[in-house]
């Protein structure tokens, strides 16, 4: 099969799910009043109530608002990658996605293409979050807005990744909001999104470990240092291992063999 029809077949996918959310306005304005709220409302009390000026890493952190905006960016990634495995499930439900793995193409290329469209729908999404956060005075460095791309990319690849291979285990819509909210929320507020993790264990170490053993914070803590212009390079790796080990959860899930076995056991 010729390589122009693996790049056909991307674009395909990538312009139905970009049709997919223009025609899902609501989607849009949740995914920026979302993490508007948590840097308008909510960063004021938490300022308050941890006390944080200054943080480690860099000096040039000097408000709380600018330490929590990389997490932000996490945010918006995290919700909606799970929101479009979410859409994957709706589609297996009314049979387009069976019909779109059964393509005479490879099944990682079909979930790659797929994994790819809702990477650059978060992506978009963040760098219209970073506008709107610069439009109320909260300015990040201006080459941080360029080296962070790669950051996000990666980021969005994991957690799509994450959501991908949920979707794949998880058999009922009605089902797979309940396990979003399981999975969203502890990893969000377990992570350094919020809070740094020195300050979390201060109150407790264990929950300490628990946060540094998650991949979101891995991932925060890799968008962050990028959007300072510089490289975490423990982050990179782990965010790296992170997304193969989900990419790879993934790809067993939609294996048809296994599906096959199931049934005949």
């Amino acid at each position: 099969m010729r390589p122009v029809t693996w790049l056909i077949a991307l674009r395909a996918i990538v312009a139905r799910e970009g049709l997919r959310f223009l025609h899902q306005r609501e989607r849009f304005l949740a995914a920026l009043v979302r993490p508007l709220v948590w840097l308008l409302v909510f960063a004021a009390g938490f300022r308050a109530a941890l006390g944080l000026s200054i943080l480690p890493p860099y000096q040039t952190y000097i408000t709380y608002e600018t330490y929590i905006v990389p997490g932000l960016c996490g945010m918006i990634l995290l919700f909606n990658g799970m929101q479009s495995s979410l859409s994957l499930v709706y589609d297996r439900e009314m049979g387009s996605m069976r019909l779109l793995l059964t393509a005479p193409l490879p099944r990682w290329w079909l979930l790659l293409s797929k994994l790819i469209a809702s990477t650059a729908i978060s992506v978009l999404q963040v760098y219209a979050f970073l506008a709107i956060a610069l439009a109320f005075g909260i300015e990040m460095p201006p080459w941080g807005y360029l080296t962070v791309l790669p950051a996000l990319v990666l980021a969005g690849l994991m957690l799509g990744a994450l959501g991908l291979a949920l979707s794949s285990l998880v058999k009922q819509l009605e089902n797979f909001a309940g396990v979003m909210n399981f999975v969203i929320f502890p990893m969000f507020f377990l992570s350094s999104a919020l809070y740094p993790l020195w300050k979390m264990a201060e109150s407790s170490p264990l929950l300490r470990d628990v946060s540094a053993a998650n991949p979101f914070s891995h991932a925060v803590e890799l968008i962050r240092f990028a959007l300072y212009t510089e490289l975490n390079a423990a982050a990179l790796l782990w965010t790296l291992l992170a997304t193969l080990a989900f990419a790879a959860l993934a790809l067993w899930g939609y294996d048809p063999a296994r599906g096959l076995v199931r049934r005949k056991g």
